[in-house]
């Protein structure tokens, strides 16, 4: 496969992924997208739970499965290694795209704030967090994260070089910044509509589920250097010592 188709590819999910995170804003924030996820007249509560579990599971099993290293050692059979990240950072898109489309509104509300500085608070928690997301892939290098390093060094003929274990900032606090700045802005919200909390449910337990794996994934890569980190840092909540 040529240099430049790879970095061409790699550019593509990229944007495709850039798009997908910005869509994801409005969808959550009911912010100016074409459909948010009470945008739509609500349909029936089990039809709609129904579908949007299913939409949410498609995600987590791609997500998840796709991130482990066996997953990886398999599919680099296939694919050169050089646009694996690429191909999951594209098919991510694609499965968060196919949720954003198929979404189903639900009827009900679970709360509304009705004070205005407390409703400009929730905003202002849920931007946060989606700026903690951004900062923090900033954080370990935005761009070998999403693939757009690896191709790159590709086209340039230069070997490509993990950047190794660092506890930059955020990292310092907790283990997963990026994730809970997901959680805030999920969870922030001045009206939770019964849509709005199953996805805020579901992802904060594919959450909860998938670090357990990626735990185990680092602590086989990094070792004894990572085993240290869990015991020093805790994992989503700041003001919560780590168990280990």
């Amino acid at each position: 496969m040529s240099r430049i188709f790879c970095f061409l590819y790699g550019t593509t999910s990229y944007l495709i992924f850039f798009v997908t995170f910005l869509y994801t804003i409005g969808f959550v924030g009911d912010l100016i997208v074409p459909k948010t996820m009470d945008s739509t007249p609500p349909v029936a509560f089990g039809e709609a739970l129904l579908i949007n579990v299913v939409l949410l599971g498609i995600f987590a099993v791609q997500h998840s499965v796709m991130a482990r290293p066996g997953f990886k050692r398999w599919w680099t059979q296939f694919i050169p290694k050089t646009i694996e990240r690429s191909t999951y950072v594209l098919l991510s898109s694609l499965a968060l795209l196919l949720l954003f489309w198929q979404w189903r509104s639900m009827p009900g509300v679970v709360w509304n704030v009705g004070n205005t500085l407390a409703r400009d608070v929730l905003w202002a928690l849920c931007g946060l967090g989606f700026a903690v997301v951004l900062f923090t892939t900033c954080l370990i290098n935005h761009f070998d994260l999403f693939g757009l390093r690896q191709v790159y060094l590709n086209l340039k003929r230069q070997p490509y070089t993990s950047a190794g274990f660092r506890t930059p900032l955020l990292y310092r606090v907790v283990r997963h910044p990026l994730m809970l700045g997901f959680i805030i802005a999920f969870w922030a919200t001045p009206t939770m509509t019964v849509a709005h909390l199953v996805f805020s449910l579901a992802t904060t337990a594919y959450i909860l589920i998938a670090l357990q794996f990626e735990e185990r994934d680092l602590a086989a890569y990094f070792g004894s250097v990572y085993e240290e980190y869990r015991r020093q840092v805790p994992m989503l909540l700041p003001w919560l010592k780590s168990r280990r």
